[in-house]
């Protein structure tokens, strides 16, 4: 039974009804079946039939082969499901950090990156091909630890997004990202940072009315250790950028310290004033310098420089030392055990509330980056004169006998 344009309705001997294309190629009759009639997604409708008839005569007015065109079709849709299916999440993750973990700063960080998708999003869409990947699929790996353990929750969700951009970079996937935060899983998951006790990416600091005890306590240990942690706090510095320091970075006589920008998370060169305070503790340690390579806190190994497991084991020893007394080295809101890192926040806490220096200088002092850009592009110089009189202050504060400081809060800092 004809429709028109080659189309036809065949009906076979039992009865089943099929749509039917005829036409000639070449100078030879061939035929094309468009599937069997019904209602879709089943079958195919008379409209539908119509609609393949049309395309089939477009494409033998460009002398294409219907029939050709077809498989060939068929052969890159099968090719694009068996690389949507070879391209797993766990295989352009791994992709991923191969490609990009020759720029990120140290060994820890490249292993945090592969252990927290290990442990997390392996076993949940690790085996998925990466174009499936949805918004339910991130949060059946982000829920389980969202409340339990926010901080890892939420740089295992900023890994997630990371993976996924790189997919759709490299065409893999196509769409919004499921793994965003703002105005997406923001709406379906609490605010990691209102979760009631957890305060993810929080350092445990000591408050800064402190400061000068806990100088006191440190400056009285005979150890590499809380010499480098003297440094630390003088300095405002991080303890990565402490630990690797060495003595070519130093001038003694100009004061000031210049950490190179591969060793500076936002990769660019830093300039340190050093206080008075920190210049005499660096001659203190300079004996034992073997030359400008050498480390100025050096460990136990060989050419190697003190590790951050020597700077937690003195926190650790201070704290077990300074049990019972009315004042303990804690953080004020948590009760945690301070860390190295969290007295970047109480310098600057300091800055805010016990000096007269403005914020930007805290904050440049802390080689913070500045996020408005146009602000940025005007502010080009990097304040060391400033910055020096700042660092002074802060160390003239530290080192404070502890008769003349007031410890507020003692009781309510005792945990």
């Amino acid at each position: 039974m004809g429709d028109g344009g080659g189309l036809y309705l065949q009906i076979a001997p039992g009865g089943s009804k099929s749509w039917l294309f005829r036409f000639t190629l070449a100078g030879k009759a061939r035929e094309m079946g468009l599937g069997s009639t019904g209602e879709p997604p089943r079958g195919i409708s008379l409209a539908g039939a119509r609609l393949a008839a049309a395309e089939a005569r477009s494409l033998l007015r460009q002398g294409v082969d219907p029939i050709k065109h077809r498989g060939n079709a068929l052969r890159r849709a099968a090719a694009e499901r068996a690389k949507a299916a070879a391209n797993t999440f766990r295989s352009v993750a791994e992709t991923m950090i191969e490609a990009r973990e020759a720029g990120w700063r140290n060994h820890k960080h490249r292993q945090q990156w592969r252990n927290t998708l290990a442990t997390y999003a392996y076993p949940i869409i690790g085996e998925m091909p990466v174009v499936k990947v949805g918004t339910e699929d991130v949060l059946r790996v982000l829920r389980p630890i969202w409340t339990e353990k926010p901080e890892t929750a939420l740089r295992l969700r900023g890994r997630l997004e990371r993976v996924l951009a790189y997919a759709s970079a490299m065409k893999l996937r196509e769409g919004e990202n499921p793994a965003v935060w703002r105005g997406h899983l923001s709406e379906a998951l609490a605010s990691p940072r209102r979760i009631e006790g957890k305060v993810p990416g929080h350092h445990p600091a000591l408050p800064w009315q402190h400061a000068p005890l806990f100088m006191a306590d440190l400056r009285g240990r005979d150890a590499m250790a809380a010499r480098a942690l003297e440094f630390a706090i003088l300095t405002a510095a991080r303890t990565g950028e402490v630990l690797g320091a060495r003595w070519r970075e130093v001038d003694l006589n100009s004061a000031v310290w210049i950490v190179p920008a591969e060793r500076m998370k936002a990769k660019r060169e830093h300039r340190v004033p050093l206080s008075p305070a920190a210049l005499a503790m660096l001659r203190a340690v300079l004996p034992l310098s073997t030359g400008a390579e050498s480390h100025i806190f050096p460990g136990q190994q060989r050419g190697h420089g003190l590790s951050q497991m020597a700077l937690l084991m003195l926190l650790r020893r201070m704290n077990a030392q300074n049990e019972g007394k009315p004042i303990r080295w804690r953080d004020a809101r948590t009760g945690e055990p301070i860390t190295a890192h969290g007295f970047r926040s109480t310098f600057r806490d300091w800055c805010g509330e016990a000096s007269h220096h403005p914020a930007d200088l805290a904050e440049a002092a802390l080689a913070h980056v500045n996020r408005d850009k146009t602000e940025a592009a005007y502010a080009r110089g990097d304040l060391f004169a400033k910055r020096a009189a700042l660092m002074a202050d802060w160390a003239t504060y530290c080192s404070k006998p502890p008769a003349d400081v007031v410890p507020m809060s003692a009781v309510r800092h005792a945990g």
